[in-house]
């Protein structure tokens, strides 16, 4: 028997796993469904590249079609293993604006506003530049300026100036406007996941049990308390329980997906399914918000690529080299070098448009990169904050078969005209001066593209996910939420969702990060409520003596 059974071994899990094993007394289990971190492709900078390919650590999730982007169906990577998306993303650390968190709590969610979240940032943080008013220095995540510049990010962030786009040190500190360069989740020039930074000092602990390649089929429950977990390994069923808390953090797509095949959600839907109603909850899946992403990519002309291809990667046997034997130089990037944080017009408040800039040739997530031996380099822009909502439905009960997704991308018309300006911003960057010696011709979207139609019909065509999916479990007090402030399952007992799914709207940046202080402070919630419980049972007790 358990204390807490925590299912999904990500960026909020071993977040959780760590900070509730911290008390001896406190008896933890771990469950996630892909295989330990222990592939080169996890630690190696460069290696996001192959795990983007993977089918053993990521789930690669597909939209449904995609009615406004001509039905296609978008291509959903997720992170399956010790760390989670933490272990196969682009490592960039950003926390998004300070107004996110205000208006979380300007919906209800007490104690989520800036001021609020801020210690959980810094008490996450190991900020290799020291620890000032925005950053900590103690934490377990670590998080450092980049090992290697590519003289095209170079290149990106003076043209920027150039356009007019002020310089930044810091995304995260007092003012998130500008450009400049990403800071990233590394750590001696490796990936500092959550399983790395949180989970691999914690995994000794006598108190702490971590289960791998075990896929959580359902929620047990005892009328409306949740008491454990149904769990499949090897072609087996097994069965989990706890005494105190299930914490779901199996992340925007996983969690409300095992709400419902766990009896929890929509009436209509379960019935639909043949599941037995635990609690008729209908907004679990809804309120699916992403970051829509369109590119913009030039041809490199000079013969000898600075930037990444394969050819240019094959024949850097001096850059394997300086990994090997220092952790430098190219197997150190994370790709998304550089970027920024601008406004799509001036009347806007706060930034609306974020850059990553690639010194490759992208297309279609680098999928078929090393199919192509073309040079050049990729300018992304999303629009931060999207009014579009989708939704995630079960296919069937099958807890193997992969939900319906349909984030009905580009429904509201704001979000295509503010898509349109991004492009539009790219573009004007990529023109600079300080392109000059590199530019050859656009690929995307290419000089035939010129008007707000053609504009308009290339992003239909061509935009795609910048993966963070959020809020199918969101937080808040209206009839539409699914967990309250302290995070808990509404409805029932025993239950809590920590993890992306519960923001009740999309931060304006980078999720994974954001990802983080949720489970710092969902931790210090669970603890606070079992201790504070303890306490005054021994002083009832004492009382009674």
């Amino acid at each position: 028997m358990y204390d807490f059974i925590i299912v999904g071994a990500g960026s909020a899990g071993c977040v959780l796993a760590n900070r509730l094993s911290s008390d001896p007394s406190i008896k933890v289990c771990l469950v996630e469904a892909g295989p330990k971190d222990s592939s080169v492709m996890v630690h190696v900078p460069l290696g996001i590249i192959g795990m983007m390919h993977s089918k053993k650590m990521n789930w690669r999730y597909y939209t449904e079609e995609e009615s406004n982007l001509n039905n296609r169906q978008l291509f959903w990577p997720r992170g399956k293993t010790l760390g989670g998306s933490s272990a196969s993303n682009a490592m960039c650390y950003i926390r998004g604006h300070a107004c996110d968190y205000d208006e979380w709590a300007s919906l209800g969610n007490e104690g989520w506003g800036y001021k609020e979240v801020l210690p959980y940032f810094k008490k996450s943080q190991h900020q290799e530049r020291g620890g000032d008013t925005y950053h900590g220095s103690h934490g377990p995540l670590n998080v450092s300026d980049l090992r290697i510049k590519n003289p095209l990010s170079e290149a990106f962030i003076k043209a920027a100036k150039q356009a007019g786009h002020r310089y930044t040190e810091d995304f995260n500190g007092a003012e998130q406007e500008g450009v400049g360069y990403y800071q990233v989740t590394q750590k001696n020039g490796q990936r500092c996941s959550t399983a790395v930074g949180y989970l691999r000092p914690a995994e000794e602990r006598d108190n702490l049990t971590v289960i791998t390649e075990a896929l959580t089929t359902r929620v047990l429950f005892e009328g409306t308390k949740a008491t454990g977990i149904e769990y499949l390994k090897e072609g087996q069923t097994h069965t989990l329980h706890c005494s105190k808390e299930v914490l779901l953090s199996g992340g925007a797509i996983n969690s409300p997906q095992l709400l419902l095949l766990s009896g929890v959600g929509n009436k209509n839907q379960l019935d639909q399914h043949d599941i037995p109603v635990v609690c008729d909850l209908p907004g679990v899946g809804e309120n699916m918000q992403d970051h829509l992403d369109v590119l913009a990519v030039t041809r490199e002309k000079t013969f000898h690529s600075v930037g990444f291809s394969p050819v240019a990667l094959m024949r850097s046997i001096k850059g394997l080299f300086d990994y090997i034997l220092f952790r430098k130089g190219n197997f150190t990037s994370n790709i998304a070098e550089a970027g920024g944080f601008v406004k799509s017009s001036p009347e806007q408040a706060v930034p609306d448009v974020q850059f990553h800039f690639s010194p490759c040739f992208l297309d279609n997530h680098g999928l078929n990169l090393w199919q192509t031996v073309r040079h050049g380099y990729s300018l992304h822009a999303c629009n931060l904050r999207p009014k579009s909502r989708g939704k995630l439905v079960l296919r069937d009960s099958d807890p193997a078969t992969p939900p319906i997704i349909q984030a009905n991308y580009l429904d509201n018309e704001e979000d295509i005209a503010v898509m349109i300006k991004g492009i539009k911003l790219s573009r004007e960057i990529l023109k600079q001066p300080a392109f000059d010696h590199y530019r050859g011709e656009e690929v995307f979207p290419g000089k035939e593209v010129q008007t707000d139609e053609e504009l308009e019909a290339f992003i239909r065509r061509k935009a795609e996910s910048i993966y963070h999916p959020v809020g199918t479990c969101k937080m808040g007090l209206d009839k539409m939420a699914v967990v309250d402030p302290r995070l808990k399952v509404r409805g029932v007992s025993g239950l809590r969702v920590v993890d992306a799914s519960i923001m009740p709207t999309l931060i304006g940046g980078n999720t994974n990060a954001p990802t983080i202080m949720i489970a710092e402070k969902a931790a210090d919630m669970i603890l606070d409520d079992y201790i504070k419980k303890s306490l005054n049972e021994e002083l009832i007790a004492a009382e009674v003596l």
